[in-house]
């Protein structure tokens, strides 16, 4: 267990700066974004109570008040999470290939450890996960130091004070990234594990066989998301709603715990058996 973590930590240090940066860039852009966003606002606001002789309240009933869900609709605050999440995706394979791609084969040296070469596919699972975990983390800090800043750059006549709850309820797309409750965030968080899972298993089959690895890992991609829709496209097919909703969301556990676990010991059954050192 202790080498599992020490390739965890392994996994982390390896794309720290990059992962530094990507959170530097997060937090500066979603609080400069917020200053722009609201000194905007505020100055259509005087401008049209000095210039035009509107009230507050006449304003507010034409503009809308200013909230946080007005940031969170601009490229300030999405463009760091895209960024983030594309970074994050292009982790999955990366965290793979350079390793065989790199000075000396770095892969040929992990797989040599003493610890199950299954070790070394969960460790990197797990930094990914964790990483994204992170990102999670530092946004959820986030809503509440912008909901306070927010308070210090728009007067109160013009300002919609939101709890991060109703931030996140009102604007659908960040609830993919934030689930409202802890039943839902783990359901989302499990099926990224389970893609991840998916995508790693693929990447072995590539680099076990090769070119004939490249259809293998498309047929195990969609084979395992096959499955694990299935109930969903059935009834699509059928048109009829045999399950209940409560019924379904446990038949999705149960395929999402079985595909998991497939993905998990095919991975070991190639790294294993198939890839040599």
């Amino acid at each position: 267990m202790m080498r599992y973590f020490k390739l965890v930590n392994f996994e982390l240090g390896r794309f720290f700066k990059l992962y530094g940066v990507i959170i530097g860039i997060t937090i500066l852009s979603q609080l400069v974004g917020l200053w722009v966003v609201s000194n905007s606002y505020m100055e259509r606001a005087n401008y049209a109570m000095f210039e035009e002789n509107l009230s507050p309240a006449q304003f507010v009933s034409d503009n809308g008040e200013m909230s946080l869900l007005v940031l969170t609709r601009t490229l300030w605050f999405l463009g760091p999470i895209a960024l983030g999440a594309i970074a994050l995706l292009f982790n999955i394979f990366f965290v793979w290939y350079r390793d065989w791609f790199g000075k000396n084969t770095f892969i040929y040296r992990l797989l040599m450890l003493p610890t199950a070469r299954i070790n070394v596919y969960l460790a990197k699972a797990t930094s990914i996960l964790l990483m994204v975990l992170g990102l999670v983390a530092i946004q959820i800090v986030l809503l509440p130091v912008e909901s306070v800043l927010l308070k210090w750059l728009v007067t109160r006549d013009f300002r919609l004070d939101l709890a991060p709850a109703e931030v996140v309820s009102g604007f659908r797309e960040l609830m993919i990234i934030l689930p409202a409750g802890i039943i839902d965030f783990i359901l989302a968080y499990g099926a990224g594990i389970m893609v991840i899972f998916i995508l790693f298993t693929a990447i072995l089959f590539e680099r076990s066989y090769r070119i004939k690895g490249l259809v293998f890992g498309a047929i195990y991609v969609a084979l395992a998301i096959g499955i694990f829709l299935s109930p969903i496209i059935l009834e699509g097919i059928i048109g009829t709603n045999y399950l209940y909703p409560m019924e379904l969301l446990v038949l999705e556990i149960i395929l999402g715990l079985i595909v998991s676990a497939a993905s998990i010991w095919v991975a070991n059954y190639l790294l294993t058996k198939r890839i040599t050192v």
